[in-house]
């Protein structure tokens, strides 16, 4: 039984699931409160403890479902990338890989539908349906596609975000300055997101190119080379780079000190590492190495929300 259950939590990739409820505890308990907090309208966050919960719920059993049909999918191309690593055939059949879709699917649709009922917004069970339509859509025929996929894959990152910024929407005060505030560090954090997790799939088609090639799949690093693609990968760490210390400036103008002493080093300079390693990169450990280093940035970008709230 120990074994079955290990296995199913590698089944829905659990950390990657602690991290999506990480990142909305620290979007809803930091940088809401920290967008609204000057307010004139005294603005208190609309979503509160109860239907966060349910909200994360609902964000975390859509992933997971997402996870599952993605490894259902990929049973062929796992068998050459990954034989260590399979879960499904190996512990858990197929039926039962379809069965736990639909479950988790189904559990983050009621709970989105009873959020949306209880705020009155119809946006976030239509996105969340929607979320887990693309989640289905990408496993079964977009993965192998050239780059569309990780789009889409990195637009749902966002998403995770964006999605408590849509519960928080609001006819009446939509042009109040909080409701402003909260739009612009939404956008911040959901581009953040949506950068580096496009930087991180494109790493993982270089780690998984010869599965991939052998099933026959279009991805960046097959069409392009790995060569050319270590350079898509390049201009985006650098773009992220010189947005992050444009932000910066602003950030230290308002004497946000720590914020940006944090920045500069949990942030920026992993990322210039992550640059030069880039660069040396030539077999499927060394992209491995690169994608876990992209999921730590990806971790302390979501950590710098905390230092919003001491900023004050």
């Amino acid at each position: 039984l120990m074994r079955l259950i290990s296995a199913f939590l590698k089944l829905i990739r659990w950390p990657n699931l602690l991290f999506i409820a990480l990142t909305q505890i620290l979007f809803r308990y930091f940088m809401l409160p920290f967008a609204y907090l000057y307010s004139e309208e005294a603005i208190t966050p609309k979503i509160n403890d109860t239907l966060f919960f349910y909200l994360m719920i609902a964000s975390v059993c859509i992933a997971a479902a997402g996870y599952i049909i993605n490894d259902y999918f990929d049973l062929n191309i796992d068998t050459v990338n990954k034989p260590r690593g399979l879960i499904i055939d190996r512990f858990i059949k197929r039926r039962w890989a379809i069965i736990w879709h639909i479950v988790l699917s189904s559990l983050g649709l009621a709970l989105s539908l009873y959020i949306g009922y209880r705020l009155r917004n119809a946006y976030i069970p239509a996105l969340n349906l929607l979320a887990i339509f693309l989640l289905w859509y990408y496993s079964a025929a977009l993965k192998k596609k050239f780059l569309i996929g990780n789009v889409l894959i990195s637009l749902l990152t966002a998403w995770v975000i964006l999605v408590l910024t849509t519960a928080e929407f609001r006819f009446d005060i939509d042009a109040s300055e909080g409701w402003k505030r909260l739009l612009k560090f939404s956008f911040i954090y959901a581009g953040f997101a949506f950068i580096i997790s496009l930087i991180r799939e494109v790493i993982k088609d270089m780690e998984d190119i010869r599965g991939d090639e052998k099933y026959k799949g279009r991805t960046m690093p097959i069409v392009w080379g790995i060569p050319v693609s270590k350079m898509f990968v390049a201009v985006w760490i650098i773009v992220l780079i010189s947005a992050i210390i444009i932000l910066l400036i602003y950030i230290v103008q308002l004497g946000w000190w720590l914020t940006a002493i944090y920045s500069l080093f949990f942030i920026i300079l992993p990322l210039g590492w992550l640059l030069r390693e880039l660069y040396a990169a030539r077999v499927p450990g060394d992209f491995t190495k690169l994608s876990k280093a992209v999921k730590f940035v990806m971790l302390t970008g979501m950590i710098s929300m905390i230092f919003f709230s001491m900023a004050i």
